[in-house]
């Protein structure tokens, strides 16, 4: 059944109650263009069906975290365009959510230099969580300690303020982090000089059964899965596993008899099938920029709303007004 539109409002407001508590989401990610494999399987994935479970979430393109690592204007400009392009075409929708650029919130943390971005990232994306007053956030195991940052803050204020942070609890991924397939020892990576080692969500079936079989592996034929031992073998299991929805023990069945040379491939066309309709979808969106534009235009503005009573709140309670 349908929510109408000012419950819908009213639930990422937080004012259905005086005292009620909204289970409010909210995360990120930087826009470094169309994600890989690893940014889809360890946290859009994962967006998707939050969307679906809380009543308030928010999404966020960090394109002033981003700043840490210095980028010309117009391949940040596309570089946002593309990774709203792909969050969408994964299956993110702006009616179950508030997707928005980072930088068109404009407040009191904003910053522009990349050198100070660097130096203060913790701090901004904790402020970015506390902002909307965020219940919950997905995190990446590598993440945890900036959320405790968050969390920590939230504590001093509410103890040195009285009580007006929920403290966010962190919804941590089950899929197990994606390994270089080049490098097993290290994540994926956009920033892989290895072109091999990272598959993107919009490569083309020949891309991605080249990177399959290329994927570093060892001398023993048999598919088992041991991390420590085989970390390319089980790499390739873990992958199996997250892009099928099965369980690592289901693909290990799947793959009786078979050598690894083949079982690669039989990833490879796992990762082909769920992919497909997904690219087609991204170059769709990316012919049309104005809705792209116009889709985080619409986020912030209610992004917006939701943060400014949140934010004046934060000035009196501290004596700015």
């Amino acid at each position: 059944m349908a929510t109408p539109s000012g419950l819908i409002r009213a639930l990422h407001r937080g004012t259905l109650g005086q005292n009620m508590v909204v289970d409010r989401i909210f995360s990120g990610i930087q826009p470094t263009g169309t994600p890989h494999l690893g940014n889809y399987l360890g946290a859009i994935q994962n967006w998707v069906n939050l969307q679906e479970e809380y009543s308030s979430v928010l999404y966020s393109i960090m394109d002033m975290h981003s700043l840490t690592m210095p980028k010309e204007p117009a391949v940040l400009r596309q570089n946002i365009l593309d990774t709203t392009a792909a969050i969408l075409a994964c299956g993110i929708d702006p009616k179950k959510c508030f997707l928005f650029r980072q930088s068109l919130m404009k407040r009191a943390s904003q910053n522009s230099e990349g050198t100070v971005g660097l130096l203060t990232y913790p701090v901004l994306q904790a402020a970015d969580i506390l902002l909307y007053k965020s219940t919950h956030v997905p995190v990446g195991e590598d993440q945890v300690l900036h959320l405790e940052l968050a969390q920590d803050i939230a504590q001093h204020f509410n103890k040195k303020y009285g009580e007006f942070f929920p403290v966010p609890k962190a919804i941590l991924s089950t899929t197990k982090k994606i390994k270089s397939l080049r490098d097993p020892a290290v994540k994926m990576s956009k920033s892989d000089p290895q072109k091999l080692a990272t598959v993107n969500i919009a490569d083309s079936p020949d891309e991605i059964v080249l990177k399959f079989r290329k994927a570093v592996t060892d001398f023993t034929s048999e598919v088992t899965y041991d991390p420590a031992i085989r970390p390319g073998v089980s790499n390739l299991v873990s992958i199996h596993a997250a892009i099928t929805g099965l369980s690592i023990k289901e693909v290990l069945h799947q793959a009786t008899g078979l050598d690894t040379a083949h079982y690669k491939m039989v990833v490879a066309e796992s990762v082909i099938q769920k992919f497909a309709p997904i690219r087609n979808e991204i170059k769709k969106l990316q012919e049309d920029k104005s809705h792209l534009i116009k889709v985080l235009e619409d986020g912030a503005e209610k992004a917006k709303e939701l943060a400014a009573p949140i934010y004046q709140e934060i000035r009196r309670l501290v004596g700015f007004q």
